[in-house]
């Protein structure tokens, strides 16, 4: 058996599902929703097709001691869903920034889950982060609708490399101030 490390990393709470720290166990499911096209082209850094061990070296990194990110799963399993609804992260920066990032399974699309997730995550302010940064692709609304929503203001345009689209995509920034 192997033993799952210890993860300082809390665990959070939103209204439908829990945010949790990744397990070995969801590769899986994380792997089947990461090959979704549609899923990896919304992202900066999923490929598509996604090769072979992918999703066990991200979930590895992200157990890693040292990290710079922390990673939560969506998790719905205790209110009858699924237990991998998406991924929400917080990646630190300098002086007390983070920059979050979010993905929701296509299943679940149009749900709130995102909003959720980000809520929760700005409500808990886990890396005790002055500001929070986050960026979505122009052609994404719907993540941009899911910052706003959660009380992200708008910064600028910019853009950024997508791994599964093999382009650099316009994106949105946009920024919030924690307090």
């Amino acid at each position: 058996m192997i033993q799952e490390p210890i993860v300082v990393q809390p665990e959070l709470a939103a209204e439908r599902f829990g945010l949790r720290p990744l397990r070995r166990s969801d590769a899986g499911l994380i792997a089947m929703y990461a090959a979704d096209r549609r899923l990896a082209e919304g992202t900066r850094t999923i490929p598509h097709p996604l090769p072979p061990g992918a999703v066990e070296a991200y979930i590895a990194r992200s157990l890693a001691e040292k990290r710079s990110e922390d990673v939560w799963v969506m998790d719905g399993s205790e209110r009858g869903h699924a237990e991998v609804l998406g991924i929400v992260s917080l990646t630190r920066m300098e002086r007390d920034q983070s920059e979050i990032k979010y993905w929701v399974a296509p299943a679940f699309w149009n749900t709130g889950y995102a909003s959720e997730a980000v809520s929760a995550i700005v409500a808990a302010n886990p890396h005790r982060s002055r500001t929070l940064f986050a960026e979505v692709f122009q052609d994404n609304p719907g993540s941009a609708r899911v910052l706003t929503n959660t009380g992200f203001d708008y910064l600028g345009d910019a853009e950024a490399f997508s791994v599964a689209r093999g382009a650099t995509v316009p994106t949105w920034t946009y920024l919030r101030k924690m307090g």
